[in-house]
């Protein structure tokens, strides 16, 4: 069965069966300001969430065959764009993320980080799309059978293939860790964690969170917020903050900043509704 679920705007969890939104869930947030920012979304409901995937199976055809991989930036400043400008900059040997179609995939083209992981929410899970898979190179996905999203896998995945300067997206502690203890057991190794999709994340996650990874992205997440703002970590951004927590991680945010020309100020910026 061709079958994706999402958990997209709002952490709303949606499900694509054969190129169509067959269910939608309830919305945990009500606003977004990039959502507002880039399709005008005022509010976060169940049916603008609906026409919102529907728009993105139709405008680069996520979750069929005919998806757009190649993409150029989207936000100006994103954890995608802050990977994709590393690889430009042979910064990083690669970059391991999840998408559709493929599940966890080792990628070493910006455009592809940009096109795969930029314009898209979290995938719970997804299934095989042969066109996606060979157009990344089956060699580079790892599981192309069944797309399974494993970021853990990934990582040594890619320590196989020689990569030694890996940046890899998660979306919990429990993941982080393992990959940092990966990292201890690889001595030749550096793994850049870069930690999104953190909405409705615990106190106690939060603060595990900002002992492992590497880059952080604030979300509509209370406690991320907050370990940020107490640990005074290095913080981009006004609406949707993103936190250079160690020291590899600040030099990749201000990079980014560097390449895009500086951030703009916002001192009147909207944040999510509610912080969860």
């Amino acid at each position: 069965m061709d079958e994706h679920v999402i958990e997209a705007l709002g952490k709303t969890r949606v499900v694509v069966r054969d190129g169509k939104v067959i269910e939608v869930g309830e919305p945990k947030i009500s606003y977004c300001p990039l959502f507002d920012k880039h399709r005008g979304i005022k509010e976060i409901t169940t049916e603008a969430v609906r026409k919102n995937i529907e728009f993105r199976i139709q405008d680069f055809g996520m979750c069929t065959p005919e998806r757009k991989l190649r993409m150029k930036d989207f936000l100006s400043f994103g954890v995608s764009e802050t990977m994709g400008t590393l690889l430009d900059e042979n910064m990083i040997d690669c970059a391991v993320i999840v998408s559709e179609g493929c599940g966890t995939v080792r990628v070493t083209d910006p455009e592809f980080v940009q096109g795969m992981a930029g314009r898209i929410s979290a995938f719970l899970s997804t299934s095989p799309i042969t066109k996606i898979i060979e157009t990344v190179g089956p060699e580079n996905v790892l599981n192309p059978e069944t797309a399974e999203i494993n970021q853990v896998k990934g990582v040594l995945k890619a320590i196989e293939m020689g990569c030694r300067n890996i940046a890899v997206s998660v979306v919990s502690p429990e993941d982080s860790k393992k990959l940092r203890d990966i990292e201890k057991e690889h001595e030749e190794v550096n793994i850049y964690i870069f930690a999104a999709h953190v909405t409705e994340m615990s106190r106690k996650k939060a603060e595990e969170l900002f002992n492992y990874a590497d880059v952080v992205t604030g979300c509509a997440s209370k406690y991320v917020r907050e370990v940020g703002e107490e640990r005074k970590t290095f913080t981009a951004g006004a609406s949707i903050p993103i936190y250079g927590v160690t020291e590899a991680g600040e030099k990749f945010l201000k990079r980014r900043i560097e390449k895009i020309g500086g951030l703009k100020d916002k001192p009147n910026a909207r944040i999510p509704d509610p912080l969860i």
